[in-house]
């Protein structure tokens, strides 16, 4: 076999692990589209994830191509990414999802991918072959997205609560369980929207790193495109069961109007930052919503505990991808 043949194969199996990691972001990430709808009783968790899937693929005629352009040119300088680095940054950010996906803790898929790239191009070419105005622009929104969507979703809560001030309970219950779908879908799709881009990216990075695609390209490859949905939209059908209950019940107690207000605000928060082409956590964002919503309550209806140690997982979550990142580089060097 030539090496032009074994490169060829070994960006196949690179391509199928960054499928990989897409089809493990949408199992992963499932719990932050269905938590609340299955919390609430509005759909059954089989419906929930089948609902969750159709919108995430849906999203493929939504949104640009932003945020796989970030993912895909603007993390590192050119030339300084090769199939090396695209096998450790997936590594990193695959081993730090499966742990956290064992032990039920809602990371980010995302920043786990952003750090398994800065940690196998730092042990590469040091940090000055990373860009840093994107880099930058990504860790503050590690803080302005959950923020955006707890504001966002103690607003939608204030604004829902004052409007229906004179209404039953039973009235509001019925009502929110039908607009929950409504803000539901939204959620899933800015979710599809954000997350499966970053796999397109990164596929994207490698086939500019090997030639198969050019530096000025405006979009990847279709085949990408498709088969990155396709992928996240799977992995979400399958769903991360472990999180879901961290996320729907644990935190706060949910009902459809709190569902539909978090869900309102988590949504509007992934549409703009995909708008923005930054490339954002949906678990940060929901969590935020949620945390956001049982707060405007009242503050003990928040379980304080359990958020602190969510916090604590995205802020190991670009540190732990990184190092496990670097690691993998090395060993790829030995391997091909």
């Amino acid at each position: 076999m030539t090496s032009v043949q074994v490169g060829l194969w070994v960006v196949v199996l690179l391509v199928v692990l960054a499928l990989a990691f897409d089809f493990m972001n949408g199992f992963h990430d499932a719990a932050n589209s269905i938590a609340t709808v299955v919390s609430t009783g509005v759909l059954k968790p089989g419906q929930a994830v089948l609902f969750a899937a159709v919108f995430n693929f849906v999203a493929i005629f939504v949104f640009q191509f932003s945020v796989a352009a970030t993912i895909g040119k603007g993390l590192a300088e050119p030339g300084v990414v090769d199939m090396h680095v695209v096998f450790g940054a997936l590594v990193g950010a695959i081993s730090w999802n499966f742990i956290t996906w064992y032990y039920g803790i809602p990371s980010s898929s995302s920043h786990a991918l952003i750090g398994g790239i800065v940690g196998a191009v730092m042990f590469k070419a040091g940090a000055s072959a990373l860009v840093f105005a994107s880099l930058m622009k990504t860790v503050v929104f590690i803080f302005v997205s959950p923020l955006m969507g707890f504001l966002l979703g103690s607003v939608m809560l204030i604004a829902v609560s004052w409007t229906f001030r004179r209404s039953t309970p039973s009235r509001v219950d019925r009502w929110f369980r039908r607009m929950q779908l409504v803000s539901a879908g939204a959620y899933s799709l800015g979710h599809g929207g954000n997350d499966a881009q970053k796999t397109i990216g990164i596929v994207w990075m490698l086939l500019i790193a090997t030639g198969y695609a050019a530096v000025g390209d405006k979009s990847p490859p279709s085949w990408v495109v498709l088969s990155c949905y396709a992928a996240i939209a799977l992995g979400t059908l399958f769903g991360g069961w472990r999180i879901v209950k961290t996320m729907g019940q644990r935190l706060t107690k949910l009902k459809p109007v709190h569902g539909f207000c978090a869900e309102t605000g988590g949504a509007i928060t992934l549409f703009t930052a995909a708008a923005l082409g930054i490339p954002v956590s949906t678990t940060h964002t929901i969590t935020g919503a949620i945390v956001g919503v049982g707060a405007t309550r009242r503050a003990s209806a928040v379980r304080w505990g359990v958020a602190g140690n969510i916090v604590w997982a995205w802020i190991f979550t670009i540190p732990a991808s990184a190092l496990v990142a670097a690691i993998a580089y090395w060993i790829s060097l030995q391997i091909f």
